[in-house]
């Protein structure tokens, strides 16, 4: 498979009459190495089940399908959306041009790649479902989440597939450095905050790999990074995580306020705060970046057990 180069991109953006904006962020992978250390850094095993959101050009739609996975893309932009099918099924198979063609190898080859993949036309947001995947079954449960996170999106979106997918093992999105900054930030560091709580309550996070700028188009004002989650949470109460994640907006709403202070509308009052930070074990002169994630658990049990 030949992988998308800086002159493929180029050329299908102008064929489609694309010009990419920022308030979509928009920014295209153009080097097949960089898509291919993604690939890699997801450590994914054979034939994984892979949902992709923001596939834009197919940079990394193809990687996915050169190692070998079945890859769901969720694409909201109806001009790309129309596009992709036609690219996936030009660029499968193209590295087999050595091959005998009698025996029908490359024609293969190019059947099960584009085979193993589907297009989801919607605003991630807002899916709740996918189609089955191409080994048949009723419901499609990703294994993996591979993504070039849209710039402007890219919390919200994780958060929302974490939630509503709970088969997902594995997730390597790329996003701006300072998000990925946030996401794996450790408690009492000034970038932990409520990305940093909620992501890392599904499971361990960290930073998996830095992108510079170049690799894009068009180029971005900052170098982007990998965050690689891997998952788990198996308990997962609806009403338990509300009652978690509304805890971690309040705390970090008011950062600079101590708990006993950030907390008081949350609690129903100042007092109320700390007696249930104190229930907790927690200091309530402390601020929320001193808690881990373990810490706002406890204290949304404590809260969730009283009257």
């Amino acid at each position: 498979m030949t992988l998308l180069t800086a002159r493929d991109i180029r050329e299908i953006a102008a064929d489609i009459g694309l010009r990419p904006t920022k308030q979509k962020g928009q920014n295209f992978v153009i080097d097949p190495n960089t898509v291919r250390s993604i690939v890699t850094a997801a450590g994914l095993e054979d034939a994984a089940n892979v949902v992709e959101i923001g596939p834009g050009l197919g940079s990394l739609t193809l990687g996915l399908l050169e190692a070998g996975h079945c890859v769901t893309a969720v694409e909201i932009d109806e001009l790309l959306a129309a596009r992709l099918p036609h690219t996936v099924e030009r660029f499968a198979g193209t590295e087999a041009a050595d091959r005998d063609p009698e025996t029908g190898t490359e024609a293969a080859d190019r059947a099960d790649r584009t085979a193993r993949f589907s297009l989801v036309g919607a605003d991630a947001l807002k899916v709740t479902e996918l189609p089955a995947p191409v080994s048949g079954g009723e419901a499609n449960r990703p294994d993996a989440l591979v993504a070039n996170l849209p710039y402007n999106a890219a919390v919200p979106v994780l958060l929302h597939f974490l939630e509503t997918f709970p088969s997902l093992k594995t997730v390597l999105v790329m996003v701006q450095l300072e998000v990925a900054d946030r996401l794996a930030a450790a408690p009492g560091s000034r970038t932990y905050g409520v990305p940093s709580v909620k992501a890392q309550w599904y499971g361990d996070v960290r930073l998996a790999g830095r992108i510079g700028k170049n690799v894009f188009w068009p180029a971005p004002n900052i170098d982007s990074g990998l965050v690689r989650i891997d998952v788990t949470r198996t308990d997962r109460d609806p009403v338990q995580r509300r009652r978690l994640f509304s805890l971690v907006d309040a705390a970090f709403a008011q950062r600079r306020k101590t708990l006993r202070a950030a907390l008081s509308g949350w609690a129903g009052s100042a007092q109320r705060a700390e007696e249930l930070l104190l229930a907790a074990g927690l200091d309530p002169k402390v601020r929320g970046e001193a808690l881990t994630v373990a810490d706002f658990e406890r204290l949304a049990d404590v809260e969730g057990s009283r009257p």
